[in-house]
């Protein structure tokens, strides 16, 4: 079944932005959530696979259409594995800036001195029948003593540093960032699947 229209249950700009300089290419129409005005679907999963199907299927089912959803976050190993699904969350109000000094705050007050971190990410492809196809990326790096001067990416993208590298993802151009990153690497492979369909 080839699909030309597919709905991204999103509302956050940076990865709405990210999805369609993604798909355009291969002339796939890309409509969002906010341009259906369908609210946020509660992220009440324990996963970032759970919290993906629990937004594609929620809104394939409501609208009719393929819908594609994506749960990512940050996971610091000092933290033990947090901010993880509550990356989002974590950040007060959802203010990056201040969700990243509260991070490099939780760090420093760790017994845990490492500073090793991953970005995952788990896209979902959901169908009107409540079937689905999942998708998974990571990327695996460290948080940077500091906030990292760079006006590209979003979110953490100014704290990590992916390894083999020594510039934030905030610094890296959107076409360097998506070939290493946890979303570039899940789309991938559903580009690919969407290749062999």
């Amino acid at each position: 079944m080839r699909i030309s229209e597919i709905l991204f249950a999103s509302h956050n700009a940076g990865k709405i932005k990210e999805i369609k300089q993604m798909l355009e290419p291969l002339g796939i129409s890309v409509k969002t959530a906010a341009d259906m005005d369908f609210p946020d679907v509660e992220e009440t999963g324990s996963t970032f696979a759970e919290n993906s199907l629990l937004k594609s299927q929620t809104i394939a089912a409501a609208i009719g259409i393929p819908c594609l959803a994506d749960d990512s976050g940050l996971c610091v190993d000092a933290l033990d594995g947090a901010p993880g699904v509550y990356s989002a969350r974590y950040a007060p109000n959802r203010d990056f800036d201040k969700g990243m000094d509260k991070l490099l705050a939780a760090m420093a007050q760790s017994e845990n001195k490492s500073r090793k971190a991953h970005f995952s990410c788990v896209i979902s492809l959901a169908y009107p029948d409540g079937k689905y196809n999942l998708f998974e990326g990571r990327v695996d790096g460290v948080i940077a003593e500091h906030k990292m001067p760079g006006a590209e990416g979003f979110g953490y993208d100014p704290l990590f540093i992916p390894d083999g590298y020594d510039v934030s993802f905030a610094q890296m151009s959107k076409e360097d960032k998506n070939k290493i990153s946890h979303r570039g690497r899940a789309m991938r492979q559903f580009k690919d699947f969407l290749t062999s369909m």
